[in-house]
């Protein structure tokens, strides 16, 4: 089956502005405490304690280094995969309705409990928002909206 649409996404610069100054202050702190053996602050962490925030500091850069948000379209179905989080199928007969939305701003990841059900985008504000037939509700992010309308559009009336 032809693949109609396919975007791959990451996230937006936005993240790596907040996330890699925080990142560098921590293993400064790391370097100086364990291998200058010089306290790092006034109230330093036990070496434990500042290695184990390093740790999850690192865990959270490579999930985002990592993380990808990737959508295919075909004429059959919609392949949604958000590396590591989630990767589901779901057919189009399977589909009540179907619309590129604005969204406004919820964050970035995987959006739980939100109006329009699950998000899953990586930046931005528009997405592909979809009602199953069995009630559920889930919106994928898009950086080419114009383009995902216009396949939506050709696939038919939701």
């Amino acid at each position: 089956m032809p693949i109609l649409f396919k975007e791959v996404q990451k996230f937006s610069s936005f993240i790596w502005v907040l996330l890699l100054p925080i990142a560098g202050f921590i293993f400064f702190g790391l370097f100086k405490q364990l291998i200058l053996g010089e306290p790092f602050g006034d109230k330093p962490m036990s070496d434990i304690g500042i290695t184990l925030v390093a740790l999850l500091i690192l865990s959270t850069v490579l999930l985002f280094l990592l993380s990808k948000l990737k959508t295919e379209i075909t004429q059959d179905s919609i392949q949604i995969s958000f590396k590591p989080f989630v990767s589901k199928t779901i057919q189009w007969r399977d589909v009540k309705t179907a619309d590129v939305i604005k969204y406004g701003f919820v964050g970035f990841g995987v959006r739980l409990g939100t109006k329009y059900g699950t998000i899953y985008n990586t930046r931005g504000d528009k997405g592909l928002a979809l009602v199953l037939n069995n009630g559920t509700k889930l919106v994928v992010g898009t950086q080419k909206e114009e383009e995902l309308k216009e396949v939506v559009a050709q696939l038919g009336n939701f």
